[in-house]
């Protein structure tokens, strides 16, 4: 019961990041499961993708919407890159050693907070 709770706590902290800041999957959930629960780097990264199969986004992109605030050709863009992007990640994320995955995840989350940190 208290890992189905923790699963919860971590969704609800991810939704409301990601309502907050764009963030959630990659940045909060990854890293909880691979670190709280011990579960491995593809299998987090596989388990977040499937939790955004369904529109779980959809109340924080209309709260945004509200206020003016999504460009929908922009977002209809990064859709498609997206879906050309994703399965290539994928592809090359499932065949690599765990061990390396979790540290090209984690250089990637220095390098982003880096970048942001120190620009203008």
């Amino acid at each position: 019961m208290i890992k189905l709770s923790g699963f919860i706590l971590i969704g609800l902290l991810a939704g409301y990041f990601s309502g907050l800041v764009g963030i959630g999957g990659g940045v909060i959930i990854v890293p909880a499961l691979v670190l709280l629960y011990g579960i491995s780097q593809p299998l987090s990264q596989g388990t977040t993708l499937a939790m955004l199969l369904p529109p779980i986004g959809i109340m924080a992109v209309l709260a945004y919407h509200e206020k003016g605030l999504v460009d929908w050709k922009i977002a209809g863009l990064l859709c498609l890159g997206f879906l050309i992007g994703s399965p290539l990640g994928a592809k090359l994320a499932v065949g690599l050693q765990p061990e390396i995955l979790k540290k090209i995840f984690a250089v990637s989350l220095m390098l982003i907070s880096l970048k942001m940190l120190l620009s203008k």
